[in-house]
């Protein structure tokens, strides 16, 4: 199962004297050999010519958000979209590593300097195929994938920065030891950026905050960030020691050592994204030409607009969209910001055109689009390899029925406030909670970003369609957390539901999944706090009382106030039960047979207002 032979890791990782860094310190490296032709311009030639001139071309190929989804994401998980020149859409299906290999060697073709980097979450809420072996078979096949560089995404700490170290540096596992006897796992042959996250006691960033990659004189910086709120959406212990800081201060800070360093073409990878105006991966962000951002929200645009004009590009993730836009960056000229949806759906091709004279990238010579990783090419051998192997591994645990499904359960494909895979997660965690013994649950809630795809009828296990396999229910709650039942004031409940739309959430709104018997008004005509009604939030058709007390179900992530709902975090009187997934199974198996399949729920416990 080993990966297809590297550069020599101690060769690719040259210390940069004076960084000051705790731990690797700055990288420097010679990367793609001389064999690829052309790409190169001589003086004078403008962007047409060939030749060993001033201007060079540089290839960047870049995606985001993995989450070790080395095998097709099923179901909408592993679709785009796509707008015709008719105007109208379609779906197309992609994702894959076997492809995504595929597609990157072949555009990889041809281009003298080429560059594959990404921005984040390329581990973490992995299916079983990865998770089950703490996504070491995700870190081999992006090392098989040559990708040269990533920064960390909040994923990257579900475990904690000691085993980030370890998807770094190497090493069995600490609890779980080797997977394949005689073999020990070699760690990632890129390097992880983290500029702006620091350890807590010593201030130093805990992985190398900039790389640079250097070839025939060229040389380009990458400054990998991830957002500042990591905190707020992964547990208390995985980022326990840690502090995240501002995301534009810390690229700003480090493009002035990159400067001195004689480095004036960066990129930022900035684990951090935008909502796009159409869902289409081919929107056009800047239909008017202006290059103003107004194709895209959110985060990233306020990022972009504060970040270094000496910044040429701005690779992006988190919000698992698909975006090429112009942002313009604080003297007002415009800057591209990428983003490639998610799960090896799509990459990024983007030019850069390098003038060595001035040693910095020309923008108006930038070009850029985003590509399908469509099915349709023959699939990576030595990826399918990989994967072959980590499958006979996982297989006895993978392939255990769990449940039967009578059609499609729609959770992260749902578009909709109340999620019918929702609905049945939090089902399951009120009745795995609800006995005396158990906590005494009354009510449970769930975290839509918990909730990492659907149940596909028609892909469904090994016994045939319908069957939900372990696999496949890990593929949905991958995080294993712990169930948490906690006394919380009737006040407190309600305070937690209007958090939904307002505080951290007013401007990305995140609507907990309910168990049955909850029931309430979601006003979409009002703003912030108010959209969640008043007097129309009801327990088993009784009005919420707010000096009540309720036991109420929640994972560690909500019980230690993730995703900004602070008032989850004011719990008292907590018992900590089965995982999440364990529930889940539990009442998959209590709930379905072959006969009697599990139907898809009406998800009528909130009733929206538009």
């Amino acid at each position: 199962m080993a990966a297809t032979p590297r550069k020599n890791k101690t060769v690719r990782r040259i210390l940069a004297a004076g960084a000051g860094i705790a731990t690797v310190g700055a990288l420097v490296a010679a990367m793609p050999s001389a064999g690829a032709a052309g790409g190169e311009y001589a003086a004078g030639q403008g962007t047409n010519g060939k030749g060993w001139g001033r201007m060079v071309d540089v290839q960047l190929l870049s995606f985001n958000d993995l989450h070790g989804n080395l095998e097709p994401p099923a179901g909408s998980s592993g679709q785009v979209t796509r707008t015709k020149e008719d105007g109208t859409t379609e779906k197309i299906d992609a994702g894959g590593v076997e492809y995504l290999a595929t597609h990157l060697r072949q555009a990889r073709e041809g281009n003298r300097y080429s560059i594959t980097a990404a921005a984040g979450d390329m581990i973490g809420a992995s299916p079983l195929l990865s998770g089950l072996f703490h996504d070491e078979p995700t870190i081999e096949a992006l090392n098989d994938l040559d990708l040269d560089v990533t920064s960390v995404g909040n994923h990257e700490f579900d475990e904690g920065a000691r085993e980030l170290a370890r998807m770094q540096n190497g090493g069995c596992h600490p609890t779980a030891g080797c997977f394949v006897e005689g073999k020990t796992f070699e760690g990632a042959d890129f390097p992880y950026l983290a500029a702006n996250v620091t350890d807590e006691k010593t201030g130093k960033p805990i992985l190398d905050p900039y790389f640079v990659w250097e070839k025939d004189g060229v040389k380009i910086g990458f400054i990998g960030v991830t957002l500042e709120g990591t905190p707020n959406v992964v547990t208390a212990e995985g980022v326990k020691g840690l502090k995240f800081g501002d995301e534009v201060e810390t690229i700003n800070k480090y493009t002035k050592i990159l400067e001195r360093k004689g480095v004036k073409s960066i990129v930022a990878l900035v684990h951090e994204g935008g909502m796009p105006a159409s869902a289409s991966y081919n929107y056009n962000c800047d239909g008017d030409g202006d290059g103003d951002g107004e194709g895209v929200s959110g985060a990233i645009v306020d990022i972009a607009k504060n970040v270094s004009p000496q910044v040429d590009a701005l690779v992006t993730g988190h919000t698992h969209q698909a975006y090429v836009c112009s942002i313009p960056d604080p003297a007002g000229n415009p800057r591209l910001v990428t983003s490639a949806s998610s799960f090896g759906k799509l990459y990024t091709d983007t030019t850069l055109t390098y003038d060595r004279a001035t040693k910095d990238i020309v923008r108006t010579a930038v070009a850029s689009a985003n590509h399908v990783v469509s099915r349709d090419v023959p699939k990576a051998e030595d990826i399918s390899r990989l994967i072959s192997d980590w499958k006979a591994l996982a297989a006895p645990v993978a392939n255990r029925p769990q449940g039967f499904i009578a059609a499609d359960i729609n959770g992260r494909g749902s578009t909709a406030y109340e999620k019918p895979l929702g609905d049945v997660i939090a089902d399951a965690q009120l009745e795995g909670l609800s006995p005396a013994d158990k906590g005494g649950a009354q009510l449970a809630l769930m975290n839509p970003g918990g909730i990492r795809a659907d149940l596909v009828y028609k892909q469904s296990g090994v016994e045939g369609d319908g069957v939900v396999t372990y696999g496949e229910s890990f593929t949905v709650q991958p995080f294993t957390n712990m169930m948490n039942v906690v006394d919380l004031t009737g006040a407190n409940l309600i305070t937690a539901l209007k958090q939904q739309v307002s505080g951290s959430n007013l401007n990305s709104i995140k609507i907990l999944q309910v168990s049955k018997g909850l029931t309430y008004t979601l006003d979409m005509t009002k703003t912030g706090a108010d959209r969640v009604v008043d007097g129309t939030i009801k327990l088993n058709g009784e009005a919420i009382d707010p000096a009540k007390t309720y036991r109420v179900a929640i994972n560690e992530f909500l019980a230690g106030g993730g995703d900004g709902f602070a008032a989850l975090a004011t719990g008292t009187n907590k018992l900590v039960g089965a995982s999440d997934l364990d529930v889940f199974n539990a009442y998959l198996a209590g709930h379905s047979s072959a006969a009697n399949p599990l139907p898809v729920p009406a998800a009528d416990r909130i009733t929206v207002v538009k």
